[in-house]
């Protein structure tokens, strides 16, 4: 028969398939289609960055979602070794399960450590490369295409997804402990490159003593990188909490905040005083100095009394400095940084003539 002779219900299921295959059709559907859970991952992400990024202290989520992370790479490992072209489409059904669980853990970890990394980031430094860095995986993490594009045919991308995300996480996570941040810092390299054990054993089918032997050789290179470029990486979750440059008086309760530019004869007649407070979490004790540099260069380094944390505001500090070179003129810095060389914030001011 035609299709006019078709049954009225028969009529009406078709004409409604076709509609909606000219709906899928239509760009704005096609565009949803593709990037519609991406957007919605993004609004909720940026949403949970509003709600939480005071609630660093949660080290228990921080956690489990790094033994859910392990546990998913070892089995991502296994799985993409294991499952081919001709693997039936259960298995590889699977494998995309395991694939889009992972990206899901890593963008919950990933924006969960941004607030933390953004507070102890400072801009000008080389520390806001490893901010940048985690910045992009969260973005790459959030956009489906962009992520199916690039990572899935790359495994060697989504180790580096593996490695940033447990390192940054236990580099934040160790703290809230009591753990110093350079103590934190090599501990986090270290454990990050171990935990890719399983994955070796179970992607190259190495044996257990090989794949340990490897993995920890390179967790000590891991160790020891991670302590040479300590400047690279931000002190989280130590933060600088406030900052003040002022003029030199017998009391820091009537300090006067200075102008940006300072003229050398009053900086000479009066000196400055810099006050911070640096934030820490409650339980940690951490020594700290300020470093004051003119066009770069160390003039003065003064330490401090060691941050207590716990206090919201910060654990206030301050530096006097009165002796000054004689040709003072430049643009100076004053840098709070922890006594193993992390940078944790910057003042900075311009002395003219």
């Amino acid at each position: 028969p035609g299709r006019g002779d078709l049954p009225p219900e028969r009529g009406a299921l078709a004409r409604w398939g076709a509609t909606a295959a000219r709906l899928r059709a239509a760009p704005a559907v096609q565009w949803l289609l593709r990037w519609g859970i991406s957007v919605a991952s993004l609004v909720g992400g940026l949403l949970a960055l509003f709600v939480f990024r005071r609630e660093l202290p949660h080290v228990r989520w921080i956690v489990g979602y790094l033994i859910l992370v392990w546990l998913l790479f070892a089995l991502w490992a296994h799985g993409r070794r294991a499952v081919g072209p001709s693997s039936r489409k259960a298995a590889r059904l699977v494998v995309s399960g395991v694939d889009y669980t992972l990206q899901t853990l890593y963008h919950g970890i990933l924006l969960f450590l941004i607030p933390a990394y953004w507070a102890s980031t400072t801009l000008d430094s080389p520390n806001v490369v490893f901010f940048a860095l985690v910045v992009l995986l969260a973005l790459l993490a959030t956009f489906d295409p962009w992520y199916r594009a690039l990572v899935a045919p790359r495994p060697w991308l989504g180790g580096v997804f593996f490695l940033v995300s447990v390192f940054g996480a236990l580099n934040v996570a160790l703290p809230l402990v009591g753990v110093p941040p350079h103590p934190a810092l090599v501990l986090s390299a270290w454990a990050a490159v171990l935990a890719l054990t399983p994955a070796l054993v179970r992607a190259g089918g190495w044996p257990w003593r090989r794949a340990v032997a490897v993995t920890g050789a390179a967790a000590v290179a891991a160790l020891l990188l991670a302590h040479l470029g300590r400047a690279w990486i931000p002190p989280a979750p130590l933060s600088l909490a406030g900052a003040t440059l002022a003029w030199d008086t017998a009391s820091v309760d009537a300090l006067e905040p200075v102008p940006s530019a300072i003229h050398a004869s009053d900086l000479h007649r009066r000196g400055l005083v810099a006050l911070t407070a640096v934030y820490a979490p409650a339980g940690l004790e951490q020594q700290i100095q300020h470093v004051w540099r003119r066009e770069g260069e160390v003039v003065d380094v003064v330490r401090l009394t060691p941050v207590r944390g716990g206090r919201r505001e910060g654990f206030r500090t301050l530096s006097r400095k009165t002796a000054w070179p004689a040709d003072a003129v430049g643009r100076w810095t004053v840098d709070v940084m922890t006594n193993s060389g992390q940078l944790i914030g910057r003042l900075r001011f311009r002395v003219v003539p």
